[in-house]
């Protein structure tokens, strides 16, 4: 007898302790997002970083942080006929920037509104500006559709991420990424 007694104490004890933890990860939220990202403020592929300032919200004010790559014709060194040399290079890029994510609650459907800084290796002018000055950096506005599982999860976004030259040229892009959200 005190042996089932002693059984079922632990066994209660066990499903209490399963019961709690199980809850606790239901209600944990996702608020972090790891992704890749083709286009957009990286110019051809960055590895970001999302999260939001308040560590228990989905939703609201919060940061993005990436490092990327691009590639580049540049002019090299003078020949000695007078004539520059241009050679295909790569550059990297650090996209870093705010942004506020709307939506409902509990819907795994949000939109993203942002802006921030793209600092480049280079100093770049890229295909669509109009630059007299190349710079080594650029500015971007994001316009992302996402979806995260509330609860964590493979997760994309799609959306409109417009760059700004140096003199204030604006260059329509686009961008899709893939990650995950935790």
């Amino acid at each position: 007898m005190k042996r089932s007694l002693s059984l079922l104490s632990i066994v209660a004890g066990l499903s209490l302790t399963l019961n709690q933890s199980l809850s606790a990860q239901e209600e944990k939220i996702a608020n972090k997002f790891f992704y890749a990202e083709f286009l957009g403020p990286g110019l051809i592929m960055s590895a970001n970083f999302d999260a939001r300032f308040k560590s228990i919200e989905r939703l609201g004010l919060g940061y993005r942080l990436g490092v990327g790559f691009a590639y580049g014709t540049f002019e090299d060194k003078q020949t000695q006929w007078g004539y520059y040399d241009s050679v295909t290079r790569t550059y990297y890029s650090i996209p870093a920037g705010l942004n506020y994510v709307f939506g409902k609650p509990n819907s795994d459907r949000t939109f993203e509104i942002g802006a921030g800084v793209t600092f480049l290796t280079r100093k770049v002018s890229l295909y669509c500006l109009n630059e007299e000055k190349p710079g080594h950096a650029i500015g971007f506005l994001t316009f992302m559709y996402r979806k995260v599982p509330v609860n964590g999860g493979f997760s994309w976004r799609i959306g409109l991420t417009p760059v700004i030259g140096t003199s204030g040229d604006l260059c329509p892009m686009g961008a899709i990424g893939f990650g995950y959200a935790f």
